[in-house]
């Protein structure tokens, strides 16, 4: 049923922001899988918390049924290579399956295509065994490499490396979507009837300078150079224009600008619970890293800190909810997704850069195909740095969950740790990069909320049409 929710979920959303007169079966499919794996991979954290904290009863002692250490171990190892599995597909799309189709939309060589599918297939298992075995022998034998203690150690370096770029996308995208996103439910849309009087307005201005010039050659006189670009440039502003009036006169005769005004009440509530919830990521997100700052064994092991010296709000929210199952899980499950969608949404507010060149937008049923496959790879990217940012949030429950252990007992009761946790922390090099990155995130999100209040309200047709569109032109948009 999960499953079946995040797909119906992924469908919707690709469907939604898929451009009309831009479609590819291969594209869609990539991109809405990718989504889905990005969502499944950011819900595997409150199952490895409820995992570890499942195994003990409130007084600190084991369960029956977890009360070997065997079995905790193939309990460990499950989610382990759970989270291996899951990473592993992250850096196939990442590196190979989404590149390949972005590659194959914009070439369209067919012969081409089917050449690079022959070589991707053959070139991992001749690498690593004989060409008489079997296929299952030879995926076998993969498997085996890997599980060795080189094979996932150089996988984890892969992912952590590739968390680094998460990293870097979690600090433009995300805290830039967790000021945005509340800000315009709270600040709404400006009203269409005066978008429409404006556009009006501006297209008779615009009408008027095109007759000023126009009126320099009615007796037969060369217009100057420059008065034939500003001519030009008065030409494509007035088609932007009409563009824009067409836009707001059929967002006038739909419904959900209807539905949008009767909700208006709701949205105000949602984006001041939205901000809330923001400022205490920010609160709690400042607090545990001046812990760290302040108690930590320093940079040389990655500003690693067992337990709390200073109180940390969301942490104790968390601990003090274990009580009351499974509000606790709930919780850590909505801040998990808080942060993909408030991430969608810092995307879809930004559009996809290169630096400081924009190469797509994203805009509800004109975004390209490749701007949808950025964006998914941008999300698995976000994804592999969330835990991380999680456990810097509430570091204890993280590590913990909600077990607790004898004071008489300690060698037997133990407390068992998260592998989230040890993955996060397998090379102390990358853990000291993501502190400094937090401080950054934090800086981000201060500038970002600033300009988020500077600004005015969106248009009814934000993003629909822009007078500088890097995207295909989508006049047939509007019948």
């Amino acid at each position: 049923m999960y499953l079946q929710v995040i797909v119906a979920f992924c469908w919707i959303y690709i469907r939604k922001y898929q451009s009309r007169q831009e479609s590819e079966v291969i594209s869609t499919i990539t991109a809405i899988c990718a989504l889905a794996i990005a969502l499944i991979t950011s819900a595997l954290l409150p199952v490895d918390i409820f995992l570890v904290s499942f195994m003990k009863y409130p007084n600190g002692t084991y369960k029956e049924w977890a009360a070997s250490n065997e079995t905790r171990q193939q309990i460990e190892d499950t989610v382990l290579y759970g989270y291996y599995t899951l990473y592993s597909i992250i850096v196939f799309c990442v590196f190979l399956w989404i590149p390949f189709v972005y590659f194959y939309y914009e070439e369209k060589d067919e012969d081409n295509s089917n050449k690079c599918l022959v070589n991707l297939t053959l070139l991992p298992v001749y690498l690593v065994h004989p060409c008489n075995s079997t296929q299952w022998e030879k995926v076998q034998y993969l498997f085996e490499e890997l599980g060795s203690s080189h094979g996932l150690a150089a996988l984890s370096f892969s992912i952590s490396s590739l968390t680094l770029i998460g990293m870097l996308a979690v600090i433009t995208y995300t805290a830039y979507g967790m000021s945005v996103l509340p800000l315009n439910l709270i600040k709404g849309t400006r009203s269409i009837l005066y978008e429409r009087l404006e556009n009006t307005e501006d297209m008779e201005e615009v009408e008027h300078q095109i007759d000023k010039l126009k009126a320099k050659c009615a007796d037969g006189r060369p217009l100057s150079m420059r008065d034939q670009r500003n001519l030009q440039d008065l030409d494509a502003k007035l088609q932007v224009l009409h563009r824009r009036g067409r836009h707001l006169e059929i967002a006038e005769r739909t419904c959900c600008n209807k539905v949008g005004s009767a909700l208006r009440p709701m949205k105000i509530l949602l984006g001041v619970f939205f901000i809330l919830v923001a400022l205490l990521f920010f609160i709690t997100l400042f607090i545990s890293n001046l812990d760290k700052a302040l108690h930590s064994a320093g940079i040389s092991t990655g500003f690693i800190i067992f337990g709390t010296k200073l109180i940390n709000p969301l942490n104790e929210l968390l601990l003090a909810l274990q009580p009351v199952f499974p509000l606790d899980y709930v919780l850590i499950t909505i801040i998990t997704m808080y942060f993909v969608f408030t991430s969608m949404a810092g995307i879809r507010n930004m559009g996809i850069w290169f630096f400081w060149i924009r190469l797509y937008k994203i805009r509800p049923q004109r975004t390209r195909p490749q701007a949808l496959l950025f964006l998914c790879m941008i999300l698995l990217l976000i994804v592999l740095h969330t835990s991380y940012m999680i456990y810097s949030l509430a570091p204890q429950y993280v590590m913990y969950g909600s077990q607790k252990y004898l004071l008489l007992n300690l060698q037997n009761y133990q407390c068992t740790v998260t592998r989230s946790y040890l993955f996060l922390h397998k090379f102390w090099f990358f853990s000291t990069i993501y502190y400094f990155g937090n401080w950054a995130f934090l800086v981000v999100f201060l500038i970002g909320l600033v300009v988020s209040c500077c600004k005015g309200k969106k248009s009814v047709i934000e993003g629909e049409v822009d007078a500088d569109d890097s995207d295909v032109s989508d006049d047939e948009y509007v019948h």
